[in-house]
């Protein structure tokens, strides 16, 4: 396969968008009216491809207040639906919505590209560890979904980009013929390692005894979320469709089926 062909066989931001938001779909109702559990399974895929998607909305955005500010919105509007399907309530202080996440991890890339910007190692390195700590601990602290794990997998995304020409880590990495393919193998495993660390040694969680060739081994249901490197690695950058109408579908999703399961769940 040439270069041109893999290019083509590439995916676009809209594929890896729908795909998202239908493994969140996928998840959300088997967390509010069906019981089947591969559907939960094929949701841990989704929340990495979004993950993925900030941090492309970051490098791509004219304006990034503007794109914060929609953030903004629609974490506010999307609050109520997000309660009430998942704690069938109004008022659910314990739990936020995932675009709180996304909201505060934009904050925190805005801070470490500042930092950046002054061409100095010494305090990239050092905005960007204190970045980290505290996008950690408000994301905790504030119960946003996925807590601190969820600010930090977008943080993963941002330092291993191998599409960014300026890239923090790649500023570290002594320039070659060869580092465009080197740092390409550095993205994927550095992505590959902190998504495994991230959903299995932190979040953990529920798993699955399984039997392959006689022995047995343990499936932790949250290392699916890796799966969602293929689709991430697949992408070449481009755009695809981006209608002004697709654009504001995407985050009107997340209110709308939130609001939708929520009540058939309360009313079916």
């Amino acid at each position: 396969m040439n270069k041109t062909e893999y290019k083509n066989f590439g995916l676009s931001s809209a594929v890896l968008h729908i795909m998202a938001m239908i493994f969140m779909l996928l998840d959300h109702t088997w967390a509010t009216v069906l019981s089947y559990n591969w559907m939960t399974c094929v949701g841990r895929i989704a929340f990495p491809i979004f993950a993925f998607m900030i941090v492309e909305g970051f490098n791509h955005t004219k304006n990034l207040k503007k794109y914060m500010l929609r953030m903004l919105v629609f974490a506010v509007i999307s609050e109520i639906p997000f309660n009430l399907m998942y704690g069938g309530q109004l008022f659910y202080p314990v739990h936020q919505n995932v675009l709180w996440t996304f909201l505060l991890a934009l904050a925190g890339l805005w801070l470490m590209e500042k930092a950046k910007s002054k061409n100095k190692i010494w305090l990239t390195i050092l905005v960007c560890f204190i970045v980290c700590v505290l996008g950690t601990i408000l994301g905790y602290a504030l119960f946003v979904d996925y807590y601190g794990c969820g600010i930090l997998t977008v943080f993963v995304f941002y330092f291993f980009n191998r599409d960014r020409e300026e890239n923090i880590v790649s500023r570290l990495w002594k320039k070659s013929k060869y580092q465009r393919i080197i740092w390409t193998l550095v993205c994927f495993v550095g992505q590959f390692i902190c998504l495994y660390y991230i959903n299995v040694e932190i979040l953990g969680g529920f798993y699955y005894d399984i039997n392959i060739f006689g022995m047995n081994f343990e499936l932790v249901q949250q290392s699916l979320a890796l799966l969602a490197l293929i689709p991430i690695w697949l992408y070449q950058g481009k755009q695809g469709y981006h209608a002004k109408w697709f654009q504001y579908f995407n985050y009107a999703f997340y209110p709308v089926h939130c609001l939708i399961l929520a009540l058939i769940a309360m009313y079916a």
